[in-house]
């Protein structure tokens, strides 16, 4: 990844992740990476892996299945009209 130093790590690949989910490239109920694929994809430590995803559960994009893993939410249909 191209680091950007003012950032937080972790902001970054919540960012990256949160992108992937709003692109559709994670449609919801889909599995998200674990800690040690973002380990490995992005060059951050375990810890902050495990941080990207607990944000990611705490902001309601995401859900977890104790022993199988971290999925995407359903998000919110958006309102029609206006």
């Amino acid at each position: 990844m191209d680091w950007q130093p003012e950032i937080p790590r972790w902001r970054q690949v919540y960012a990256l992740v949160e992108e992937r989910i709003d692109s559709g490239m994670y449609p919801p109920g889909t599995r998200l990476p674990s800690a040690h694929d973002l380990v490995v994809e992005t060059g951050i430590g375990q810890v902050t892996a495990k941080r990207v995803l607990r944000e990611l559960r705490q902001s309601g994009l995401a859900y977890m299945e104790p022993g199988i893993g971290t999925f995407v939410a359903r998000l919110p249909e958006p309102a029609e009209g206006g």
